[in-house]
């Protein structure tokens, strides 16, 4: 054995074992034959790039019901990626059940009970602590999740892929016995049927004889701006993605998160092809290589619809095969920033990026590319058919266009209202045929939890872009809920807030920590108001990405205009 002659002490060699042999394996987890053997099957003849590494993992997880850490050990040698890579992503997301040597893997069955403020009001609680109750907990797993884009039919649960809408112990049970785990397609307008009526002829036309600076004008006429939250007039988008030199992509953000928000499903679920020419129209004025759609793994039925209907404009021609690429999201809120949806298009765990550089200079792959979302583009295929006066031509209270208001909680008829950008809360509240019988109108949720709660007494701001932040608040995505005398406006903060703390990607402390202590002092009996505004300043001043800087909107909001409750 060799000496050190300094100390005289035997030196110890990294692959040497105490009796001088060489090491039989490598450090860290080992390959599992027939492990490598199941993923492989899994993906078949699936290219192996990094970039794909999410949807691999939903293989693996819709096939066994959990990723084992044998099956984590052999996607990563399958894709030449480490073993770190592959388990920061896998555990990133909430859809992906990691389970490590010794574990008990989860039951079959998986119930997501939502427990977002519109499901809530309806008993959401109640609803799931029922279930557990009545639920044998080896054969299935009782789960609290963030909204599912169902909160027209509150409370609602997913059950496996089924949602169940208005949803009871009695429903739940009746689904379990019959088996109905997958997701239901509902009836919606095809390919042949869009066609029939004049669909994609203003895309083949323009891919004739267009020019994408007209038809740009003609979407910055009908004053269409980012309906995703962010209110950026549409046209201009192309523009400074086309200042950047090719190759360019288009990415769709279709991860609509924002509790209370159902309008693109709404449209996806009935018209799917506006969205998809509207895509290809804007996919066409920047020139993009290739269109992603990055759609959440909370709506498995408009998965199944894309899958569908991409297929059918791939046989007719209308795009190449894998023109259209689908992305399927793994159950992260943060990922509908618009930079954190792009890391997760590439595979990676969705964490916002630092800008600049702006996406529409150093996108997807590092190059240049359009974010739209899917009602944005829902209408870009409206303006182009019809003109831009199918928006501009609405006017009330000075304000022109039309929105698509997502309206839950305390109304009569919860549903999507088409109706002029200038309505107020009181003209969306009627058109969801009043308050719901026995309540009386309280407050309201303007744009989903980061615009904070309003009082009933503000009843006459036109719910749209820019007139809202004088108060405080903004529209977001329209995600309006409505709450009654019957609620509490504290417990919808902290609803709120908790909701915050669950979805925070946690790459930077002020929002990471300051959501989470934020809960803390608002389950107190009396806030403390002073160091929640503290708290507040830190978290809008210094957070990467919106969530941080929107999260205090319920805190400062309800300390305003509910102070009695406080």
């Amino acid at each position: 054995m060799a000496l050190d002659t300094a100390d005289k002490s035997p030196r110890k060699g990294v692959w040497k074992s105490g009796k001088g042999k060489g090491r039989r394996h490598t450090k860290g987890r080992q390959l599992q034959d027939d492990a490598w053997g199941e993923v492989r099957a899994l993906l078949g003849d699936a290219p192996r790039r990094a970039d794909l590494l999410i949807e691999h993992l939903h293989k693996i997880q819709d096939a066994y019901g959990h990723l084992s850490a044998a099956h984590l050990r052999a996607l990563a040698e399958e894709m030449r990626m480490s073993m770190a890579e592959v388990y920061e992503v896998a555990t990133f997301y909430a859809h992906f059940d990691v389970v490590k040597e010794g574990e008990t893997p989860p039951p079959a069955l998986t119930i997501r009970v939502c427990d977002s403020l519109s499901c809530e009001l309806a008993g959401a609680q109640q609803l799931k602590a029922a279930l557990e109750e009545g639920l044998d907990p080896a054969e299935v797993r009782v789960l609290r999740a963030p909204c599912m884009g169902r909160c027209d039919t509150a409370p609602v649960l997913e059950l496996g892929h089924a949602h169940i809408d208005h949803a009871t112990p009695q429903k739940v049970q009746a689904a379990i016995a019959a088996g109905d785990t997958h997701a239901h397609i509902p009836d919606y307008q095809d390919y042949a049927a869009y066609v029939a009526e004049g669909g994609y002829a203003a895309l083949k036309e323009l891919r004739a004889n267009g020019d994408w600076d007209v038809v740009q004008d003609k979407v910055l006429a009908s004053g269409l701006r980012g309906l995703g939250g962010a209110g950026f007039p549409s046209g201009k988008k192309w523009g400074f993605v086309r200042a950047n030199a090719g190759p360019r992509y288009l990415a769709v953000n279709g991860d609509e998160g924002e509790p209370g928000t159902f309008k693109d499903r709404y449209y996806l679920e009935r018209v799917p092809h506006l969205f998809l020419e509207g895509m290809l129209i804007a996919a066409w004025a920047v020139e993009a290589e290739t269109a992603f759609i990055y759609m959440r793994d909370e709506y498995p039925a408009v998965l199944e619809i894309l899958r569908r209907e991409i297929a059918a404009l791939e046989q007719a021609g209308i795009v190449e095969p894998g023109y259209i690429d689908l992305r399927r999201g793994a159950g992260a809120y943060i990922c509908g920033e618009e930079s954190a949806m792009i890391e997760s298009i590439e595979g990676k765990r969705g964490m916002p990026r630092h800008r600049p550089p702006f996406v529409a200079q150093v996108g997807v792959f590092g190059r240049p590319t359009l974010v739209h979302n899917v009602e944005t583009l829902h209408w870009v295929a409206r303006v182009c058919r019809e003109g831009p006066e199918v928006l501009s031509g609405t006017e009330k209270n000075g304000r022109k266009g039309l929105r698509s208001y997502s309206v839950s909680g305390r109304v009569a008829q919860p549903g999507v209202y088409l109706l002029p950008a200038g309505s107020t809360i009181m003209d969306i509240i009627e058109a969801a045929g009043g308050m719901a019988e026995a309540h009386v109108f309280k407050a309201y949720q303007p744009g989903g939890p980061s615009s904070g709660l309003l009082p009933a007494s503000i009843n006459d701001v036109p719910l749209d872009f820019d007139t809202l932040q004088p108060l405080g608040s903004f529209i977001g995505s329209a995600a309006v809920v409505v709450l009654s005398e019957q609620d509490s406006a504290k417990a919808a903060a902290l609803n709120m807030l908790r909701f915050f703390e669950d979805e925070s990607c946690g790459q930077c402390t002020p929002c990471r920590v300051g959501c989470e202590k934020a809960v803390k002092l608002m389950q107190a009996d009396r806030w403390d108001q002073g160091l929640l505004e503290e708290l507040s300043t830190a978290m809008v001043d210094a957070s990467i990405c919106g969530l941080g800087q929107a999260a205090p909107n319920p805190i400062r909001l309800t300390m305003k205009h509910f102070p009695d409750e406080i």
